[in-house]
């Protein structure tokens, strides 16, 4: 057989070959819709190898505020919490805690962060609320559960704390998309809202402190049908369907640190 000169082979077809990428890079735009979060460098092939869980800690939140905003708004004469208790538990509280340490993991960590903070929100509510947990019972002498003037007092310093974290959450969402800035600002007026009918009603103003409910529940509703758009925008471009999907994409309205000392 005749001996194959791989020299003037390698020399021939050099020009031939071309390195090719095997994976796709999605644009800052889409990762942002993806993800919530403006698009980081960070090294790693998790996103490559597991799912997004933005989607599972949004839609946690939805269907766990969804009848709760109906609750306080008294729909169809719903009231009290107990009766959704174990969506706070699990929708609530489980999906967005697990949705925000795989976002962490991921290196995002403004979801990262909202999706925690609002996960423990779910679980403290829902532990406040259980009998077991004698957190309300424990003001009364009798061991019921009707909330006193002093829980009331007390419970609205943990609304305010909440109020403050759902305004950062609101500027901090001005990068990223407009219906994110929706959740945000309803959600921290109606925290507000509810610090405030907890003492009204803990001082005896009850009309204005059942007044105050129903706008919290009113806000957390807006919120729940901002993050329900916002799960569809997500699962539509998540099954690649030929349409998108607006969410009002803030990204290039203010300019990152980052951007604006690069171009310096």
């Amino acid at each position: 057989m005749d001996k194959i000169n791989v020299d003037s082979y390698s020399d021939e077809h050099a020009n031939d070959l071309k390195r090719t990428n095997t994976y796709l890079s999605i644009s800052p735009e889409l990762f942002e819709k993806l993800y919530l979060s403006p698009k980081a460098q960070t090294h790693g092939e998790l996103r490559r190898t597991f799912g997004n869980p933005t989607p599972v800690g949004v839609l946690g939140f939805c269907v766990a505020l969804t009848p709760v905003s109906a609750e306080l708004m008294g729909w169809r004469g719903a009231s009290g919490t107990s009766a959704t208790i174990g969506a706070s538990y699990s929708f609530g509280a489980t999906l967005l805690m697990l949705s925000g340490i795989a976002e962490f993991l991921l290196g995002n960590t403004f979801p990262s962060v909202v999706f925690l903070a609002y996960g423990s929100h779910f679980l403290t509510m829902a532990i406040t609320y259980t009998p077991f947990f004698a957190a309300i019972s424990s003001y009364n002498a009798d061991g019921s559960q009707e909330q006193s003037p002093a829980f009331l007092a007390t419970f609205g310093f943990y609304a305010v704390c909440m109020t403050t974290l759902s305004f950062i959450f609101l500027i901090c969402s001005l990068r990223t998309n407009a219906v994110y800035v929706a959740v945000f600002a309803s959600g921290a007026i109606g925290f507000g809202l509810f610090s405030g009918a907890a003492w009204n009603i803990a001082a005896g103003n009850d009309t204005m402190g059942k007044h105050l409910i129903v706008g919290t529940g009113a806000c957390f509703f807006v919120a729940c049908m901002a993050g329900w758009y916002l799960l569809f925008a997500i699962m539509m471009t998540a099954v690649d369907m030929p349409f998108a999907v607006p969410v009002g994409d803030l990204s290039t309205m203010i300019k990152g640190m980052s951007d604006v000392e690069r171009n310096n």
